[in-house]
């Protein structure tokens, strides 16, 4: 059993990147080995103009993901862009797509809705994904609600090929995470980038201390019992803290005379001291470069050997060989 699943860099990696996404990835892989962790900065084009940037969060999100338990041992883990099958295998996808099949895809629409340029590498954004799980004959891949429909043009395709050229293409299975818990920012929001209302991993201690302390209370004085469940500083503190941490919490929340700078307080320990360690694993990782550009073309030449292995029997297929 192999999955596949990427991530693109797209800026400095917060709390709901780290629950929703980071940690059931490399627990995922773990559990997997031999699987494909890919950092996906050939999508991260469709909405990022600046090479500096690009090439400088492509880094830094390799540093993240190794400091948080990513195996380069166990897990084929490489940028897209080291593998230009990818971007051969999605041409010839491209002409067995109909139209109306990229006209359906949500994501595309949802995006331009935000306000995002209406570019073709956004509208044929699906195809990519299709070819980069399509490549590696993957068995599993982990998507959230909102990336379905992604799978599904996936297996569309595949069936599609394979009914046309013959059976070449695995049809991947999704694991949907149905309860994906919604990580709140510091106003109340959903944390996001877009919100700017975030809290980040490896921030440093001081830093960390202010960003909690800017998280929006409503006006409830110290002696006012307040209710702990969706309460921010609580709901944040339920990642961080044991079972009875959090109930103890929650009755001083309920007794009253106990303020919100209070249970900050205790947020930032719990917080502090679940985050310090991978903050030092993340400095050693950093500090040395070279390694981790290593690590990224060790996995970027494993990866490639397979997909050149799956590239020429897809050319034979459809007559390119």
């Amino acid at each position: 059993m192999r999955a596949l699943t990427g991530i693109q860099p797209s800026g400095i990696a917060h709390w709901g990147n780290l629950f929703g996404s980071m940690i059931p990835i490399t627990k995922l892989c773990d559990e997997h080995p031999g699987s494909f962790f890919m950092i996906a900065d050939l999508h991260a084009l469709t909405t990022m103009t600046d090479p500096k940037k690009l090439k400088k969060e492509s880094f830094e999100l390799a540093v993240d993901l190794l400091a948080l338990g990513i195996d380069p041992e166990k897990t084929i883990f490489f940028r897209q862009s080291d593998v230009p099958q990818h971007a051969e295998l999605a041409w010839i996808l491209s002409t067995i797509t109909p139209m109306g099949l990229m006209e359906r895809a949500h994501s595309y629409k949802d995006k331009v809705a935000q306000g995002l340029d209406a570019n073709v590498g956004l509208f044929t954004y699906p195809i990519l994904m299709a070819c980069d799980i399509l490549l590696y004959d993957i068995d599993l891949v982990p998507v959230g609600k909102d990336q379905k429909q992604h799978l599904e043009i996936a297996r569309d395709l595949a069936q599609k090929f394979n009914h046309r050229f013959g059976e070449t293409f695995l049809l991947p299975e999704p694991r949907i995470a149905e309860e994906v818990a919604v990580i709140p920012g510091i106003d109340a929001r959903k944390m996001s980038k877009s919100y700017n209302n975030t809290l980040e991993i490896f921030a440093e201690e001081k830093q960390l201390r202010k960003q909690i302390m800017r998280i929006e209370t409503d006006s409830k004085t110290v002696e006012d019992k307040k209710d702990p469940e969706g309460n921010t500083i609580f709901e944040l503190y339920k990642l961080f803290a044991q079972e009875e941490e959090v109930e103890t919490m929650a009755k001083l929340f309920r007794a009253g005379n106990f303020g919100y700078g209070d249970a900050k307080k205790m947020l930032f320990e719990a917080a502090n001291t679940f985050l310090s360690p991978l903050r030092e694993k993340r400095k050693i990782i950093a500090e040395d470069p070279k390694r981790v550009q290593k690590i990224l073309e060790e996995g970027g030449k494993k990866a490639r050997q397979r997909a050149e292995r799956k590239m020429e029997k897809i050319q034979k297929k459809v007559g390119l060989a």
